[in-house]
């Protein structure tokens, strides 16, 4: 009697030395001295990340971080434990400064890429432990850029350690029932005692990472104004010799649909001590900006990580599945499938590193105005397109698995519900695109984006990249005409259409960045395969700024018959347009 099949699962190695797109952009985009200082310490950790990280996750499938309210004689203890993952996690982001090695700028302006470099392979490997590690990262930028002494000297050399003793991770408590996006609407308040402590009073919904050390927590102190401007920044400590501090009460964990390893807390915040971060007792969300453009970043590399590990794992089980006589990998239908995504990757990775170049420039003082600008336009553009690509791309991976992709012990099914958070956390893809529109009007133009494109342009020579690269020129004149026309029209206008302007930008982008970084490879590495992925994308639908009527939307949406969208729609406008290619496919149907 034959022995029962058993499939081979799919495999990890190490995840520097098989990813081809990361191997190249680190030759292209770093200076010889900077490259041969980081590239062994990539393929360390890369090592790590495909085989003892990933082992380890593996066994840790079930893991979910546990909270006791009650000590045993009935004291208040809110005691969260976290997963055997996260704890070799905290310990080994310390030790390979995933966090410092933006602020020690021992690369200069490569120092923030290096940083990035680093996330994207420790992320899928430490189940989302790159969510404290972004908000640590953001609180030290945000205290930093404040500049009030105090803290910084307090809070920013641990949040920076690489230390696993003294190292600090941060939360930030924004997120109310009252409002999520909209954070104007917070109830939290912030109240003087006698003696000039500050206590913060309230219900924070939704703070990520609770097991942190501190946070940055927007309330309104008394008397203010409601609305964003009436909000202060305060800097809360959280704990105590591992103990929560007094006047901090952990209500719950979350129960969400990914992310589970991560502890997420509804908190009460009792008279929790807290300082200001600013003189200005005002305008917090201003002052929290700084936060939210580096975790957008980490979402947008975050994004690019987990599309990454999905089509690793998925490219080496295509190798070992067999079906129809053969290995799946070698049926023409899969190849094309698995090569959609890998275009898909290479796309959104070059855009989401294109912003870490321009940060890293910022904050190294090498960037010039229209860089900075560049960077505040970006931002928004990385982080929600990337984000949705993030969820198809998985999607579509968990299905190169057939059932097993939907099996929870596979520890494939994590990937997606993971990959879900990310259009939703620092901001959801409408609150991104409307920050879009404020961004142009912040920087006042629409210049710094013309000026990359041309720069893309100018750098394709390959007449298959030039080809290429016209579905984004076209669909980009098409979004910065769409701009002109809405900003005459009015606000309603611009806002009706903003998600499919910035879609439309973010796609043409990574198509034009895959381009130019074809043609170095082409010219340098003497490989084709960007350029095959960039044709790809320009298959794709790029332009998504088609000129839809609003009303169509509000009728939609409210669900009811319209007399004057049935005389547009039957009878049109008098006009009759005739379409050739339309009448010939009538001669097939």
């Amino acid at each position: 009697m034959a022995a029962d099949f058993v499939q081979e699962p799919p495999e990890l190695h190490n995840q520097y030395n098989q990813d081809r797109v990361l191997r190249s952009y680190v030759q292209r985009q770093l200076p010889d001295a900077v490259r041969s200082a980081v590239e062994p310490e990539l393929v360390d950790l890369g090592d790590k990340a495909g085989n003892a990280l990933y082992d380890l996750q593996q066994s840790d499938l079930d893991s979910e971080p546990t909270l006791t309210r009650w000590g045993p004689w009935g004291d208040r203890v809110d005691r969260i434990e976290v997963t055997d993952v996260w704890k070799r996690a905290e310990t080994l982001a310390a030790e390979r400064g995933i966090v410092a090695t933006a602020y020690e700028q021992e690369h200069g302006a490569h120092s923030r890429v290096h940083q990035m470099l680093l996330a994207y392979l420790f992320i899928p490997s430490t189940d989302m432990y790159g969510c404290p590690l972004a908000m640590t990262d953001g609180a030290a930028r945000t205290l930093i850029e404040v500049g009030r002494e105090p803290l910084i000297d307090e809070a920013v050399p641990r949040l920076t350690s690489r230390d696993p003793e003294t190292f600090w991770t941060s939360g930030q408590w924004m997120t109310e029932l009252s409002g999520g996006s909209d954070v104007g609407r917070s109830r939290t308040t912030a109240r003087q005692d006698a003696d000039g402590t500050w206590r913060l009073h309230g219900r924070k919904w939704f703070t990520s990472a609770i097991t942190a050390d501190m946070a940055l927590a927007l309330a309104r102190p008394a008397g203010n104004p409601e609305g964003g401007a009436g909000l202060a920044l305060f800097y809360v400590p959280i704990r105590d010799d591992d103990e929560l501090r007094e006047g901090l009460r952990v209500n719950r964990l979350k129960d969400k649909l990914g992310t589970r390893k991560l502890p997420t807390a509804e908190l009460t915040l009792d008279g929790a001590a807290a300082r200001p971060v600013t003189d200005d007792l005002a305008h917090g969300t201003r002052h929290v900006a700084p936060m939210l453009n580096v975790t957008r970043t980490w979402n947008a590399v975050t994004a690019v990580s987990l599309i990454r590990r999905g089509l690793a794992l998925a490219r080496d089980y295509a190798q070992k599945r067999e079906a129809f006589g053969e290995a799946i990998i070698n049926h023409p239908l899969h190849q094309e499938t698995l090569a959609d995504v890998q275009a898909t990757l290479e796309g959104s990775f070059h855009l989401a590193f294109r912003g870490a170049e321009l940060m890293g420039a910022r904050e190294a003082g090498t960037a010039n105005e229209t860089e900075a600008a560049l960077l505040r336009l970006l931002t928004p553009l990385s982080k929600l397109t990337t984000a949705k690509q993030a969820v198809s791309a998985t999607s579509e991976l968990l299905e190169a698995f057939g059932g097993a992709g939907y099996v929870e012990d596979t520890g494939l099914p994590a990937l997606h519900r993971d990959a879900q958070v990310l259009p939703i956390w620092e901001g959801t893809t409408n609150v991104l695109a409307l920050d879009l529109l404020r961004a142009l009007r912040d920087v006042g133009s629409i210049a710094p984006l013309n000026d990359e494109v041309r720069r893309c342009v100018e750098a394709v020579e390959a007449p298959t990249l030039t080809r290429a690269i016209r579905p984004a020129v076209r669909a980009y004149r098409d979004a910065v005409g769409w701009l002109k026309k809405a900003l005459d029209e009015g606000e309603e206008a611009l806002q009706a259409g903003a998600r499919r302007f910035a879609l439309t930008l973010g796609h043409s982008l990574e198509l034009l960045y895959t381009a130019r970084h074809a043609q170095w490879s082409l010219r340098t590495e003497q490989d084709g395969r960007s350029a095959a992925a960039a044709d790809r994308l320009a298959t794709r639908q790029v332009n998504r700024i088609a000129d839809l009527d609003s009303h169509d939307a509000y009728v939609l949406v409210w669900d009811f018959n319209c007399p004057t969208l049935f005389d547009c729609h039957a009878q049109g406008d008098g006009t009759t347009t005739e379409d050739p290619e339309l009448e010939s496919l009538s001669d097939v149907m």
